[in-house]
């Protein structure tokens, strides 16, 4: 029995994911699957488009066995921190024995070679990175340099195409699932799909395979009855139909600006001081988030009123969606120092997956919870704050719904787990 490990978003669930997904299947012959995916917001700091029941369905329906949510404060973060919390529950779920990511550069031992640099730090490794740094460069700039440095330096043999290696989103988060398998020593197996046809966040549909980014600004611009003609060549059609059963019951579609009232009341509320409580919030940049929430009268003017060259849209939308969320920045280091993620909160099944389940509850490290109820009580601080963070980052994510029958709180103990037979 072989089982198959994907760490995913699938915001929406579309012809690219389906070929990942069946790609990675072939290539290590998996007879299961299971996927690690973010909850209700996603690590560009950005609300889900659907709900992660929906978006849970979507992919049990094109080929999924079990799907597993990350929570909150890995779902929501940096790609170190990504990476390391979705691979911490793979491999603590104790069936796993592939993780096959995609990727812009296609080749998993190249990108496992400077994984190892990255981890091993070398001091000439450091003393390039550093040059760069005082240069001026950006830091992925400056990474990318220093490695291409260090390779030359130590006499390697190995030759790489370093153009653009460290700047592409799926590399950058390829090395990290490298760097995680290898700080908790797993077995688990990696591998790659070199990504095909659209770029990563580009915003126009380009074909048949195109972005998610450019499906999500797509519906952000468009009624529903216009929808249905692009969207059917862009995605499969049960992941179609169910994101336009969501969109007609009023779940959906969810964006940032439905927040902004929410968070602009909330910021202008605080103190400057109050806002350095949450993650990614440095050097005066709480003075700067302020003072912008009190001049912008729309969410993308807030976000470009803060980011700057070396504060990125993603970080700032990291630091507000935090705000939004309650999610604090001592909540986070907690988190991290005690070991991660507490348990694999599951989301949804197959007749597949109800067998891996079976066998992950007698080899996994950490709880199942199918049941948020079961364990809020947990005699584990640490659980139990985790799992009280994600019920209240759904009590607000409801809050976008369009239809405000459906925005009642406390979906996290009704909503029940997705079944498919």
């Amino acid at each position: 029995m072989k089982v198959l490990g994907l760490i995913v978003e699938y915001n929406p669930f579309h012809n690219g994911h389906l070929y990942h997904l069946e790609q990675s299947k072939k290539k290590c012959g998996a007879d299961y699957t299971v996927c690690v995916m973010s909850g209700n917001f996603i690590q560009r700091g950005e609300p889900a488009i659907v709900n992660k029941w929906a978006r849970a369905n979507m992919a049990l329906s094109c080929g999924a066995d079990l799907i597993i949510e990350l929570p909150l404060p890995y779902a929501m973060s940096s790609a170190e921190y990504f990476a390391s919390g979705a691979v911490k529950i793979l491999n603590d779920i104790g069936i796993v024995d592939y993780l096959c990511f995609g990727s812009e550069h296609g080749n998993v031992d190249e990108l496992d070679f400077i994984a190892q640099i990255l981890i091993d730090e070398p001091k000439e490794y450091k003393s390039f990175l550093k040059q760069e740094l005082d240069r001026g460069v950006s830091y992925p700039a400056a990474r990318e340099t220093a490695i291409k440095k260090f390779i030359q330096f130590a006499n390697s043999k190995k030759e790489l195409d370093m153009q653009g290696l460290l700047s592409s989103s799926n590399n950058i988060l390829g090395i990290e699932y490298l760097k995680a398998l290898k700080r908790i020593g797993s077995k688990i197996i990696p591998l790659t799909i070199k990504r095909i046809n659209n770029e990563y966040g580009t915003k126009e549909i380009t074909g048949s395979i195109s972005s998610a980014t450019s499906i999500r600004n797509f519906i952000s611009k468009n009624s529903i009855s216009e929808l249905k003609d692009v969207l059917q060549n862009v995605l499969p059609e049960a992941s179609l139909n169910i994101l336009f059963e969501e969109i007609t019951e009023g779940r959906g579609p969810v964006f940032a600006e439905d927040f902004y009232p929410i968070i602009a009341s909330l910021v202008r509320r605080m103190e400057a001081e109050q806002i350095k409580n949450y993650p990614y919030v440095s050097e005066g940049l709480e003075n700067r988030i302020k003072t912008a929430s009190e001049s912008s009268g729309s969410y993308d003017e807030l976000v470009e009123s803060i980011c700057t060259k070396r504060y990125t849209r993603t970080r700032i939308q990291r630091i507000l969606m935090s705000i939004l969320t309650g999610m604090t920045s001592e909540q986070v280091d907690m988190f991290n120092r005690y070991n991660g993620p507490q348990y694999a909160r599951v989301l949804g099944f197959n007749n597949k997956g109800k067998q891996l389940l079976s066998l992950i509850k007698q080899k996994s490290l950490i709880p199942i919870v199918m049941k948020t109820a079961d364990f809020i009580k947990s005699c584990n601080p640490l659980l139990r704050s985790m799992l009280e963070l994600e019920a209240m980052s759904t009590d607000i994510y409801v809050l976008g719904y369009k239809n405000p029958s459906h925005r009642k709180a406390g979906q996290e103990f009704t909503q029940n787990v997705v079944i498919k037979s």
